[in-house]
């Protein structure tokens, strides 16, 4: 498994709102009372983040924010850039600062980066099954309440991309919407006459019929929900490169590569994101 360190950090500033009220929550009313009765109030702490299994790390950014937030002293030096794949036993982060500090700081720290690890580990597994076909892994909506720019950002440390990252900035007519609106078409039409020329407009469907009642509409991507890989190569073929399309449902390492072999331009997976297995990291002291 193996990724670039090619993707920039996401801004402190929207970063570090989150950071915090994650540092709050676990400092309760009175704070690290363990830590304030056990440590010193001069001690300091050298000692490194350590992969404990393989992966590829994302939220490096995100975990020094916390122990910084808690004390700025706290020197923090990236090893592994996120998009960096890890073995076991290389170091992350390094860390020298106060050792109240970082103590207190360690579990908020580690649950980011841990989590987001996890999402962009998974993702490069599923890049990595895709192979050689072109088809580019998505994540979807489907992420923590309040962690979805961390989430996201992490799926593209894995080598994924992003989908609409919102409800705001992409329109995704979905088979309720469709209910609804009374048929593919119509909701399609209405779709269109209700939104600005930069707002792409995706059509869900789940057969070979209602695909083409939407291609008559020309959306400019049709979402394949859950169809086998024989009927999605039709699809491919019905679409012929007139809009992108985009396979979801049921996809695993195990799966993705016959997805993508279909020739479908994106595949989506909601698990990388609401399900990935946390990278195993912990703090050593040195």
């Amino acid at each position: 498994m193996s990724a670039r360190p090619i993707v920039e950090p996401l801004p402190d500033l929207l970063v570090e709102p989150i950071v915090r009220a994650a540092l709050i929550e676990d400092l309760g009313r009175a704070g690290d009372i363990t830590t304030m009765a056990v440590v010193p109030a001069g001690a300091r702490f050298r000692g490194a983040v350590v992969a404990r299994q393989p992966g590829v790390v994302a939220g490096t950014a995100t975990t020094a924010i916390a122990f910084r937030l808690v004390d700025p002293a706290v020197r923090v030096a990236v090893e592994r850039p996120d998009g960096a794949a890890v073995a076991p036993g290389d170091a992350v982060l390094r860390l020298d600062g106060p050792a109240r500090a970082v103590l207190t700081a360690e579990r908020v720290a580690l649950n980011f980066l841990c989590h987001l690890s996890g999402i962009a580990t998974a993702t490069a597994g599923l890049v990595a099954a895709a192979r050689p076909h072109p088809a580019r892994i998505t994540c979807t909506r489907k992420t923590t309440p309040g962690l979805r720019a961390l989430e996201k950002h992490a799926v593209r440390a894995g080598g994924g991309v992003s989908h609409r990252f919102g409800l705001d900035d992409g329109v995704l007519v979905k088979d309720n919407h469709i209910a609804v609106a009374g048929g593919v078409a119509e909701a399609v039409r209405r779709a269109r006459r209700a939104v600005g020329h930069m707002v792409k407009v995706e059509v869900e469907v789940d057969d070979l019929d209602q695909l083409a009642e939407a291609m008559a509409e020309e959306p400019d991507a049709v979402l394949l929900d859950n169809m086998p890989p024989g009927i999605l190569r039709r699809a491919v073929a019905v679409v012929a490169g007139r809009a992108v399309t985009e396979a979801s449902g049921r996809v695993t390492a195990a799966t993705v590569g016959a997805i993508a072999a279909t020739g479908v331009d994106i595949v989506s997976a909601g698990w990388i994101t609401h399900s990935a297995p946390a990278l195993d990291l912990g703090l050593d002291a040195e």
